[in-house]
């Protein structure tokens, strides 16, 4: 009876084992097929910084998982061992640990951290966001102002405007100059084009970035920045040069003028806001709303001299 009785105790871990291998299993095929043909978009880069993120996210996740799968399989491998109805299993508290072992449990960990650590350090300099993206093309400079609750876009070299849309060509570097009016720090994101970059009041953070293929990318603020944070959201539309150059044209010939009460009136919180297009008033308009938090037009000269 006793036999009978420790033959199924201990066939309990096994099972226990298969139970959560089949689970996790299961758990991974569910997760397969909600993803099959969805646009995750950081699964997804459509830019030249994106690409390079996902590649350093596929490499160091597989650094973490060389040091991952092994560990569980050895912790409960171990607790399969030495359990409590394994009477085969020699279980000495009193051995000591040789130093071949002592060294592997140090050394493996720090040769990973050295690996892993020296392909960040190498890809944080590589794509910071501050540094000029190599091309063929001419960079395209947008003045970004982050406001309650909507994206104000500028195209300082078309002296045009836009609310919570923003057209880029392709395969050309653009450079974002990030900044806010009376809201709180506001993180600018285009998921499908790389990582994401904080707009503050009384600086001008510059974000690079390159579309790669045409298409129409959701952007958003990624941080709680006050009530109308979660319809906070823009459109980032990719396409060729030759129908940038119309779209610009387009928006010189039609739309209506952006002056400074109107901008008074656009600094007002409102939620969701609708798409919209302006001609520009006054060209200087993202220069004055640094200005408007430094007293000087110091910040701002001295972001375009170091870059």
């Amino acid at each position: 009876m006793m036999k009978h009785e420790n033959k199924v105790r201990g066939s309990k871990p096994v099972s226990r084992m298969v139970y959560a291998l089949t689970f996790l299993s299961l758990l991974a095929l569910t997760i397969a097929v909600l993803l099959k043909d969805a646009d995750v978009a950081l699964l997804n880069p459509k830019g030249l910084i994106a690409l390079e993120q996902y590649k350093l996210f596929l490499i160091s996740s597989f650094i973490l998982l060389l040091i991952a799968v092994p560990t569980l399989f050895l912790f409960y491998y171990m607790a399969w061992k030495y359990r409590e109805t394994n009477d085969k299993a020699i279980y000495d508290p009193h051995v000591r640990q040789g130093k071949g072992l002592t060294l592997s449990i140090w050394a493996i960990p720090i040769v990973f951290m050295v690996v892993l650590g020296g392909i960040m350090w190498s890809a944080t300099h590589r794509l910071e966001p501050q540094k000029a993206i190599a091309a063929n093309a001419k960079p395209i400079t947008v003045q970004v102002v982050a406001l309650r609750w909507k994206w104000l876009f500028i195209y300082p070299e078309h002296n045009i405007a836009t609310v919570n849309f923003v057209q880029i060509p392709t395969d050309t570097p653009i450079r974002f100059e990030l900044t806010a009016d009376e809201v709180s720090m506001s993180s600018f994101w285009i998921p499908h084009l790389g990582g994401q970059l904080y707009a503050m009041t009384g600086h001008v953070n510059p974000l690079n970035l390159m579309a790669e293929k045409p298409g129409d990318y959701p952007g958003s603020s990624a941080e709680l920045n006050g009530h109308g944070f979660a319809g906070m959201k823009f459109i980032a539309r990719a396409s060729s040069n030759e129908v940038y150059k119309s779209w610009v044209s387009d928006v010189q010939l039609n739309s209506t003028m952006l002056t400074a009460d109107g901008y008074k009136e656009m600094l007002k919180p409102s939620e969701n806001n609708n798409v919209a297009f302006y001609n520009l008033a006054d060209s200087k308009l993202h220069d004055k709303v640094v200005m408007k938090y430094t007293g000087s037009h110091e910040v701002h000269t001295r972001s375009h001299k170091e870059h």
